[in-house]
Formats: C-alpha cells, structure tokens, sequence
C-alpha cells in the first residue's frame, strides 16, 4: 500500500493560471477518482475525530461548500457521525444563521440551518483547503453561534505561504500536507 504522503503527491496536482493568471490552483479530482487512495485521505481526516484509543469522540463533522463537502460526508459516515453542510447564503431552504467574512476583493457569507445542532454537540470541521482561514473562522463562530463546541478543524492540503494557521492559532487545526 502507499504512503499517505505518496497518495497525496500523486492525487493532486497543480493547475497554473487557473482560474486566474498566477495562481497555481490545486486540483483533487485525481485523488478524488482513486479509490484506495481517497479511503486513505478519509481514515486520514476521520483521525482528527477520534480519541487517543482512536475512537470517535463528535457527534457532527461539518463539511464548507464545496470541495469540504466531497470530504466531510465520508469522514462523517466513518465517524458515526451526522453530516452538517455550510453552505454560501441563499443555498440553505430552512431558517439560518449567517456568518459574513473579508475576501481579498470584497466580501462572503456563509450559512448554516439554526436547527443543525443539539446544543453541546461535539464537531468536527472539514475543508478541502486552508489558505487565509477566513472561511474557516467564520464557520466557527456559525457552529458556536448555535450553541455547539468545535473540537478541531482538518484540512487536505494547507498554504503555508498564506495566513490562515496563525489566524487559528487557537483552534485545533490539522493538515494532511502543507505546500
């Protein structure tokens, strides 16, 4: 069996110029069509949820649109846990509440239902990619906001070259690789 290291350098690639002129955008597709090598990333992420006897220990794993959705819904399945979307506003068709944040040109918000949580529910969040953290920041405060804890955050793939690690340096942040 490889590596998850190998499984991580074969799975994804670099995209120049996409989907502007310099930047290297990274694409997951081909670990994505891997089957071997996308159940490693998923035990991989699923690890973030589990105690040091490796059992799970959330009641919830939180996927952000879109790509933390392709990743969330299996790592919640191989917690025992329920899946949770944050969604961009307006994609949600129950009550929400909304979180807004700072993009380098202009502003987002993201959502998620106000019933998605029990109070006291034990969360795990996913994503895809950890660049600036301000969509990650602003799904924390959704999660507290409803009266949930945040146990930790797992990414892929993390940018080391952009703020989004000391932007959360107080939250439990665990990256599969850093480029």
């Amino acid at each position: 069996m490889r590596s998850l290291e190998q499984v991580l350098a074969d799975g994804i690639r670099d995209i120049p110029d996409y989907p502007q002129a310099g930047v290297v955008f990274k694409d997951i597709t081909p670990l994505l069509a891997d089957h071997t090598g996308f159940g490693q990333v998923v035990e991989a992420l699923a690890a973030a949820g589990k105690d040091d006897d490796g059992r799970p220990v959330v009641d919830k794993v939180v996927g952000i649109e879109a790509r933390g959705f392709i990743l969330a819904a299996p790592v919640a399945l191989a917690l025992g846990a329920g899946f949770v979307p944050v969604r961009k506003k307006g994609k949600l068709p129950a009550a929400t509440y909304e979180e807004s944040y700072a993009l380098e040109y202009g502003e987002a918000t993201i959502e998620v239902h106000q019933d998605a949580f029990t109070p006291g529910d034990r969360v795990l969040v996913i994503d895809d990619v950890l660049a600036t953290g301000g969509t990650v920041e602003a799904c924390l405060r959704l999660i507290r906001r409803c009266g949930a804890e945040v146990l930790g955050t797992a990414v892929l793939l993390e940018l080391s070259f952009l703020p989004g690690r000391k932007r959360l340096e107080s939250e439990a942040v665990t990256a599969l690789v850093t480029v």
